[in-house]
C-alpha cells in the first residue's frame, strides 16, 4: 500500500507557496462572504437602517462558489494543452528557481502525480466518487452561510474549528484509528474553546444592521441559532475532509481535476436543489425565494462583483487546500484552516464590523492550543518520543 507523504515530497518552497495560498485565499473568501451580506439590496434610502433590507441569499452563495470551482476546469485543460506542448519542446527550468507561480501550480500537480504514480487513474464512473464529498460541501457551505448571516465572521471561522472534533471521532469510529488518552483530552480543549467563543457570539452578539429573516426578536436567538448552524455544519467538513483523502490515497487524480469535479457536480446539485428549497422554504423564508435572490444578486454591482471575487477566491482556495490533503494530510488542512481564523479576526476589528472580545481571544487560544496538541504540532510534555513516533496521522493514506 502507498505511504504517507509529507512535505518533503514537494518541496520546502512548494509547500510554503501551498500553506500562504491557503491562508491568503481562505481569509479573502470568509470577509468577502461577510462583505457581500453586509450590501443593501432594498429599502436602501430608507434613515432608519432596520428597515433597510440586507442582502440574505446562503444559496446563491453556494452557487457562486461551485461556479469558481467549475472555472478551474478552463486552468486543468490549459494545463494538458501546455504538458502536451512540452513533449514537443524542451522542459523550462524549474519553476521554484524562476519564481513563476503559474509554472510553480504544474509542477505541484506533476510532484503530486509522481506521489501517486503507483495508484490507479481516477476515470470514468469512478469520478463519481467525488459527488460524495460535494454533497457534503454543499450542505455544509450552505449552512455555514446562514450562520454567517446570524453571526460575525470570527466568530464564524472560529466555531468552524470545531471540523477537528468531528474529524478525530470520524477516524476513531470509521477509519479504526485509536486514540489515546492525551489526544481525546486535546479534542476536549478544542470543545471549551469552541464553547467559549461561541457563549461570547450570545453573550456580545454582534451589531446587527438589521433584523434578520431567518430568526425573531427578543433574546439573542439569532446567535444562538447562527453558532448552531455553523457547529452542525462542521460534521458535513469533517466527512468532506475524510472522504476526500480517502479518493485522493486511492486513485490518482490532480487537485485541479479534483476541484474541477467537485464545481461540476456542486453545479448540478445546487442548480437541483434550488427550486425545491424555493417551494419548500420560500414562503416563510424569503431569503430561499430563487426569482428574489436572482435580483439581489444581479441588479446590484457590489454584490455581484463580490460574489466574482468569491468564485475566484473559493477555486484557489480549494485547489490549495486539496494540494495540501493530497501532498501532505488533512490534518495538516484543518491546522492551516485553524490559524487563518487569527487573520479573519484582525481583519474584522480593523474594518470595525465588530468589536475586540477578550472572551473571544480566550476561547480561540484553546480551541487553537487543543488543534494544535491533538495534531502533533505542540507536543505534550508527558508524551514519550516512542509514543509520539508509533502516533498514526489523523487520516492514513494507509490501509
Amino acid at each position: 500500500m502507498p505511504s504517507n507523504t509529507s512535505a518533503k515530497s514537494i518541496g520546502t518552497s512548494a509547500t510554503l507557496f501551498l500553506v500562504a495560498g491557503m491562508l491568503i485565499s481562505g481569509v479573502c473568501n470568509t470577509i468577502l462572504n461577510k462583505y457581500q451580506d453586509l450590501q443593501c439590496v432594498g429599502n436602501c434610502d430608507d434613515p432608519n437602517p432596520k428597515n433597510r433590507v440586507y442582502f440574505e441569499q446562503p444559496i446563491w452563495q453556494t452557487l457562486n462558489m461551485f461556479v469558481g470551482e467549475f472555472a478551474v476546469w478552463s486552468v486543468y485543460l490549459y494545463q494538458v494543452y501546455q504538458q502536451k506542448q512540452n513533449r514537443l519542446r524542451p522542459t523550462p527550468p524549474s519553476a521554484v528557481n524562476q519564481l513563476d507561480a503559474a509554472a510553480l501550480v504544474d509542477d505541484i500537480d506533476q510532484d503530486i502525480a509522481k506521489v501517486q504514480d503507483e495508484l490507479p487513474e481516477l476515470k470514468g464512473w469512478k469520478a463519481l466518487l467525488f459527488w460524495i464529498p460535494t454533497l457534503c460541501d454543499m450542505t455544509a457551505t450552505t449552512v455555514m452561510n446562514v450562520g454567517l448571516i446570524l453571526t460575525s465572521a470570527s466568530v464564524y471561522q472560529m466555531l468552524r474549528g470545531a471540523v477537528v472534533i468531528f474529524t478525530g471521532l470520524f477516524s476513531y469510529l470509521f477509519l479504526n484509528r485509536r486514540l489515546r488518552g492525551f489526544e481525546w483530552f486535546s479534542l476536549v480543549l478544542v470543545v471549551v474553546g469552541v464553547a467559549i467563543v461561541g457563549l461570547s457570539s450570545v453573550l456580545f452578539p454582534q451589531k446587527k444592521p438589521s433584523t434578520s429573516t431567518l430568526a425573531e426578536e427578543g433574546f439573542d436567538y439569532s446567535s444562538l441559532l447562527g453558532v448552531g448552524l455553523v457547529l452542525g455544519a462542521q460534521i458535513f467538513t469533517a466527512t468532506m475532509f475524510v472522504v476526500e483523502e480517502k479518493i485522493l490515497s486511492r486513485y490518482k487524480v490532480t487537485p485541479l481535476k479534483a476541484v474541477g469535479l467537485e464545481g461540476s457536480f456542486g453545479l448540478i446539485s445546487v442548480l437541483a436543489a434550488m427550486p425545491i428549497l424555493h417551494f419548500a422554504l420560500s414562503d416563510r423564508y424569503p431569503t430561499f425565494d430563487i426569482v428574489q435572490g436572482y435580483h439581489d444578486f444581479f441588479d446590484h454591482p457590489t454584490v455581484w462583483q463580490s460574489g466574482l471575487a468569491i468564485s475566484v477566491s473559493i477555486a484557489f482556495f480549494n485547489w490549495f487546500g486539496l494540494s495540501i490533503t493530497s501532498a501532505i494530510s488533512a490534518t495538516a488542512r484543518s491546522t492551516i484552516d485553524a490559524c487563518r481564523t487569527l487573520f479573519i479576526w484582525m481583519v474584522s476589528i480593523y474594518l470595525g464590523w465588530e468589536q475586540f472580545s477578550w472572551v473571544q481571544v480566550i476561547g480561540f487560544v484553546v480551541m487553537v492550543t487543543g488543534t494544535f496538541y491533538f495534531n502533533g504540532v505542540l507536543k505534550w510534555p508527558f508524551v514519550t518520543e516512542e509514543e509520539e513516533e508509533e502516533r498514526a496521522p489523523l487520516l492514513s493514506h494507509e490501509e
